[in-house]
């Protein structure tokens, strides 16, 4: 299968074309689509005659080349109808009757220039439709947000993500307003159904099934706590298929280099060291434990906190002994055979580096976050 895509290297085209690719090269075999597949990509700086090519050839156009931010108003109607019939009537001229999907606007209800321009293609289409009998995938899109936008462009998503993330400042003149999206990579996923003729419909139009409503000051809110996440350490509920799920991937695509990573502090003494390395808010904390040669770490119990300790390096003895009773539960524990290791309730225990030259290094989570004015944490010797 040949399949066109126009504004190939916009947001939208490049991260279909990625998907594409994938398929292509054999990376990706969940879409249902046979890899036997070429991509012709044309954008605003491609040779203009290889249009004409393209159109003879494909099999499939995906038409998402348009005008967004022109200098003058009169571009809307060039970009976005202009370029439009120029491809109809390419694959006319080839009698080329392959389906042909079109990415327009929820603005093509409005009457501003953008707006007009974009119902102006739509009603292009739907007469192309008539005339030749092809099969026309008209998409309303609202917001579409997701990595590779490009910021202070389109997208306030965008804008937001890049500026908090670099530290530049933001403007938000009401964040009470009602924002509808739309995620690329549920963009992505509808648009390959769509290939497969598997298309979301809505009444004359096509949809992305799954959209997100949400305030601008929430989503504001929201990038903001995943900024300061490096120094609280404290992950937002991320559940999957969230907004704050795509959002949060969103936001750390534009993360520069200096802010891709960031130093943990790390509790060192005499024994060895102690790193927490997440909370979250209902799921408790991830931490990371490095014992010395020889050492005992422990010697505690709680009441209802409970945690795992998995050894990823070196060779321990986890020991744990119910309270008021003599009886020691023994685990030995390895980096070469990982495994995690339940810290009952009520059971004090401790870990021993049984080795005499190598550090022992044990992730640990515990259902909790730790509360310094309630620790449920008690001394006591195994």
């Amino acid at each position: 299968m040949k399949i066109l895509v126009t504004g190939a290297h916009g947001f939208v085209g490049k991260n279909l074309c990625a998907a594409l690719y994938n398929i292509a090269d054999g990376k990706d075999k969940t879409r249902g689509v046979d890899s036997d597949i070429t991509v012709f990509e044309y954008d605003i700086n491609t040779d203009s005659s290889l249009l004409d090519t393209y159109c003879k050839e494909c099999d499939f156009v995906f038409h998402l080349a348009g005008v967004n931010r022109p200098q003058n108003t009169e571009e809307f109607m060039e970009g976005n109808f202009g370029f439009t019939s120029e491809l109809l009537e390419n694959l006319k001229k080839h009698n080329n009757t392959c389906p042909v999907m079109i990415s327009s606007s929820i603005q093509a209800s409005l009457s501003n220039p953008y707006g007009l321009s974009k119902k102006a293609g739509e009603d292009l289409m739907f007469e192309y439709s008539e005339q030749t009998g092809a099969s026309v995938l008209v998409y309303r899109l609202p917001n579409v947000f997701g990595k590779w936008c490009r910021p202070n462009y389109n997208s306030a998503v965008a804008t937001f993500c890049n500026n908090i993330a670099n530290d530049l400042p933001i403007k938000v003149n009401d964040p009470s307003v009602n924002m509808t999206l739309v995620y690329i990579d549920d963009v992505v996923d509808e648009l390959i159904n769509a290939l497969k003729g598997e298309h979301t419909v809505d009444g004359d139009y096509c949809k992305v099934p799954v959209e997100h409503k949400i305030t601008l000051g929430e989503i504001v809110d929201l990038i903001y706590s995943f900024k300061n996440q490096p120094e609280t350490l404290l992950m937002p509920e991320i559940p999957c298929g969230s907004f704050a799920k795509k959002l949060y991937s969103t936001y750390l695509s534009y993360l520069p280099k200096e802010k891709a990573s960031f130093p943990l502090k790390m509790n060192v003494d005499a024994r060895g060291s102690f790193t927490e390395l997440l909370k979250t808010e209902k799921c408790g904390q991830f931490s990371v434990n490095i014992s010395k040669p020889g050492i005992t770490k422990g010697q505690h119990w709680h009441n209802t906190k409970w945690e795992f300790f998995i050894v990823v390096s070196g060779k321990g003895l986890i020991e744990q002994r119910r309270i008021g009773s003599d009886e020691v539960l023994r685990f030995e524990v390895s980096g070469d055979k990982i495994e995690a290791v339940h810290m009952l309730p009520g059971y004090t225990h401790n870990i021993i580096n049984l080795s005499d030259t190598e550090n022992l290094v044990t992730v640990m989570w515990a259902n909790e976050s730790f509360d310094p004015n309630k620790p449920d944490t008690f001394f006591e010797e195994v």
